[in-house]
């Protein structure tokens, strides 16, 4: 591809890639040497124009397109005006220091209609270029130039180049190449060219025809625009090829002699093939007009883009393939690779696309009967042909963001969106923005293509809504207005985008609370959700735990305001208020949906106050003091804890006499007082460590004084002696093992036999059944572990001896306490206590694998104590301290129970 090339000097005008690139440019301006030619890199230019100029004697030459070709300069400008400007180290205006150093010069002016005034820079260049063939030839894209070596310095004299340009001084630029007698040597005076007819020429006519033409100290050049006369196209191998050849006459006195001097480039059509992914270039290995001798070798061979080398790795990164066979050198690119670029055309408003490229060849090859070697370079603009490429639309919509998501693209980074038309009325991207539609441009990696996304929410005026059913459907029609720059090519690409949306109706929720519990219904709505009590997800077993009901249209459970989930936020008199949250989260999204609390206060006995001076209180870990421990709470004696804690709770017992309770005496009334709170040491550190308030609970208790109570009593005679009615019923007692201490889910006959790890923890449950008698009491004798399922085998280990746990077990049973909540009514009937897995050693390296627990159980009426361990839970001290069982008499009657088997993993 050409460039744009002005009549007088060489301006390059590169329109604007997008709206926002049409400010003043900040100058980018890089240079390089690649072997025998030096490349300046400049831009983008932002639509702004640049002007070359080439700097001579401090003067400033604009290069004109016929002065270009001649002295050996070309310039390219790729869709995003970044521009590449090609000189020759051996051009017309360089400064030669022994053909070592070549330093060229060029002044750059940027100006334009947006910029305020005009910006010149300087680049300066030396290129150090030594390892010259005796041949090189350079193929550009304006010019083919030959440079060969000289037989020995000063034997040959050409006048020195003058420099052209509007002052006189300077001369004619034309009569660069005219003779000039020398004291020695030979002098130019006649080109012989071969069209293949023979034409000779003068040279100053050769240079007033556009030829360059110039000998150095070691080096002949000579340069050609590629549409000269005198040069003709030849089929090498199947490639036409422009051929220049050749021969420069020398003359001293009556001697003459003559140099060859030929160059040969490959033209697009012929030597290029396409596909609709790849570029094919063939070059005839063997270029026949270049070649003299049939003993040719190959020796090096390099490929490059924009006249730089790359190197293996580079290549295969970017998908090129450079191979030799016996015919031709063979570049094979992919279309769209990097390197090149995608360049946009609109032809009766349809989009289309060409890729253009200009890869490079660097051949170095030798003929073995002249020792002589040739550098062949070749710079090769490809473009492919026309692709049609419209525009597509995506629709990335989400129906439930409630907003169209429209991608188009890809187009080429040359095209920019103007505007977006809407039936109702035409936006610019601006207005689009400002309205809330988010126009976004996303360019590619390469920067070779672009995409521009558009965001409509369904709630604006150009989106139109139609209800159904229970359905919505929303449509959206719209024409984006597109612009080829710099060419200013218009074209548009209209889309229609609809979506449904069902009408989205949230869950709700709702509750209540009575004088024990929460009550909580969730209604359904049009989407799944998940419930999460306090802070734990509903499984089926909380769920059953909880008392889930379903309907189809809602669900409803309650909660006791005892429960682990429910939050103690004051204590109130003798009311605790709690709260319940529950959350309702989209499983999905893991995003809450609903978040509903309700508070309530609970009547709830902390306090009790016991006509023998006994008092006691209940404390309860408030939401305002998350890292309180309820069991380090004391009484103001700080040797007094609780007699029984856990995480949420602490439970005193205490006289008005100890504990440091204090006594003061009222009007008619005594008051006794008692506070809960954190030992001193302990307060300052969790204060330390936690913005946190002081726990302190006061407890108070008031006794009447001087006052009489009147009892009367009134004697009768008794009729009859006493008698008692007898009858028969069964008490039924049970063993049940736990999953956990909290001693709400429980292992069934299914089952077992259960696995557990050693010293895994065993939470066992004893209860009395059948019986709603508040007076009886259950009570643990005896239990002990066994290998067998029969209670009275051998080998035993007793857990529990009268009631009292062995002394000398190492890992000695615990007992749990029991509080009424909503499955235990009466707390004597039930007996808890916690053991870790242990197992029989049945040699020096064999452990048992199973084990069986039993107990021996006591029913006691308190009304009627019959001694042992009804009297308390370890009532014989004596047998305590000697670790032995005693053994069942007295004539009582005990239950047993078993749990097993449990085997050891």
């Amino acid at each position: 591809m050409g460039c744009s090339i002005g009549l007088g000097w060489f301006v390059l005008l590169v329109a604007v890639v997008n709206t926002e690139a049409q400010k003043k440019p900040s100058a980018n301006i890089h240079s390089k040497c690649l072997g025998n030619i030096m490349r300046v890199d400049v831009g983008p230019l932002g639509g702004n124009l640049l002007e070359v100029a080439v700097v001579a004697n401090n003067s400033a030459i604009p290069l004109t397109p016929s002065l270009a070709s001649q002295c050996g300069f070309s310039v390219k400008t790729d869709q995003l005006g970044n521009t590449m400007i090609y000189a020759s180290l051996q051009n017309c205006f360089a400064q030669n220091v022994a053909d070592k150093a070549f330093t060229t010069t060029l002044n750059l002016r940027l100006h334009g209609n947006r910029m305020v005034e005009d910006e010149l820079y300087q680049v300066a260049e030396t290129c150090h270029y030594t390892s010259w063939a005796s041949r090189e030839i350079v193929c550009d894209r304006s010019y083919m130039e030959v440079s060969v070596k000289r037989a020995a310095p000063d034997d040959y004299a050409l006048p020195e180049h003058p420099i052209p340009g509007a002052d006189s001084k300077f001369g004619d630029p034309r009569r660069a190449a005219e003779k000039r007698p020398k004291d020695t040597g030979f002098r130019i005076t006649t080109l012989v060219f071969f069209t293949p007819v023979e034409r000779m020429m003068k040279v100053a006519e050769a240079q007033r025809r556009g030829y360059g033409i110039a000998n150095t100290a070691t080096r002949l050049l000579l340069r050609s625009p590629h549409a000269s006369p005198e040069t003709y196209t030849q089929n090498v191998a199947g490639v036409p090829m422009t051929v220049l050849k050749t021969s420069i006459i020398f003359e001293k006195k009556w001697l003459a002699t003559q140099i060859d001097a030929a160059a040969a480039c490959p033209s697009l059509e012929g030597s290029v093939s396409f596909t609709p992914n790849a570029i094919s270039w063939f070059l005839p290995r063997h270029i026949d007009p270049l070649v003299s001798s049939g003993q040719f070798r190959l020796l090096d061979v390099h490929m490059g883009v924009d006249g730089q080398r790359l190197d293996p790795a580079e290549m295969a990164a970017r998908g090129y393939t450079l191979s030799v066979n016996d015919v031709y050198i063979v570049v094979e690119i992919p279309i769209g690779a990097v390197g090149g670029y995608f360049k946009s055309h609109v032809q009766d408003d349809h989009y289309y696309t060409y890729y253009a490229i200009e890869p490079m060849l660097e051949v170095l090859w030798t003929e073995e009967t002249t020792h002589e070697d040739t550098r062949y370079k070749v710079l090769f603009p490809i473009t492919t042909p026309l692709l049609s490429q419209p525009p597509q639309v995506i629709d990335n919509t989400v129906p439930e963001e409630r907003m169209f998501k429209v991608l188009l693209g890809p187009v080429g980074s040359d095209v920019a969106l103007m505007n977006i038309a809407f039936p109702s009325e035409v936006l610019s991207v601006a207005d689009c923005n400002v309205r809330g539609f988010n126009v976004l441009e996303h360019m590619s990696p390469n920067s070779s293509t672009k995409v521009f996304t558009l965001k409509v929410p369904f709630t604006d005026r150009v989106v139109l809504q139609m209800r159904e059913m229970g359905v919505t459907v929303y449509s959206l029609h719209l024409t984006f207005g597109l612009l080829v720059l710099p060419e200013f090519a218009p074209f548009s690409h209209t889309a229609y985008l609809e979506t449904k949306l069902t009408d989205v109706v949230p869950p709700s929720v709702s509750g209540g609370c009575d004088h024990q519990s929460f009550y909580v219904i969730v209604k359904y709505g049009t989407f799944n959700f998940q419930t999460v009590v306090g802070k734990q997800m509903i499984t089926p077993v909380l769920a059953q735990q909880y008392g889930f009901v379903e309907n189809g249209t809602h669900t409803s459970f309650s909660v006791l305001f005892t429960a682990p989930d429910v939050v103690f936020e004051a204590v109130e008199g003798s009311s605790i208020r709690t709260r319940l949250d529950v959350v309702l989260r989209n499983p999905e999204t893991n995003k809450n949906i609903k978040e509903f609390s309700i508070a309530c206060n609970f009547y709830s006995t902390l306090t009790e106050c016991f006509p023998n001076g006994t008092m006691t209180a209940l404390a309860v870990k408030l939401e305002s003091v998350p890292s309180l421990n309820p069991s380090q709470l004391t009484l103001r004696d700080p040797t007094c804890g609780p007699s029984y804690s856990d995480d949420r709770y602490a439970y005193f017992v205490f006289t008005g006499s100890s504990c440091g309770t204090t006594r003061k005496f009222l009007q008619n009334m005594m008051l006794y007082e008692n506070e809960i709170s954190l030992p001193d040491e302990l307060e300052m550190k969790r204060e330390s460590k936690a913005d946190e308030p002081e726990y302190e609970l006061k407890i108070s208790c008031y006794y009447d004084i001087n006052k009489t109570h009147t009892v009367a009593f009134h004697p009768r005679p008794r009729r009859s002696e006493p008698y008692a009615e007898n009858a028969r019923g069964k008490l039924q007692v049970t063993m049940r093992l736990a999953l956990d201490d909290s001693y709400s889910r429980f292992y069934t006959s299914d089952d077992y036999p259960i696995i557990k790890y050693l010293q895994q923890p065993l939470y066992f449950e004893v209860e009395l059944t059948r019986s709603s008698n508040p007076q009886l009491s259950l009570e643990l004798e005896n239990c002990w572990a066994t290998l067998n399922e029969d209670r009275t085998t051998q080998p035993r280990w007793n857990l529990l001896i009268n009631g009292c746990v062995n002394p000398v077990d190492p890992s000695q049973v615990i007992l749990h306490p029991v509080w009424a909540d909503g499955r235990v009514q009466y707390p004597s009937h039930f007996k808890r206590f916690e053991v870790n897995m242990f197992a029989f050693a049945e040699d020096q390296d064999n452990l048992s694998q199973q084990l069986f627990v039993h107990c021996d159980t006591v029913i006691c009426d308190a009304r009627n104590p019959l001694g042992g361990v009804c009297n308390g839970q370890c009532s014989n001290q004596e047998n305590r301290i000697k670790g032995k069982r005693r053994a069942v008499s007295d004539g009582q009657t005990f239950t047993h129970v078993s749990s097993g088997p449990i085997f050891v993993n």
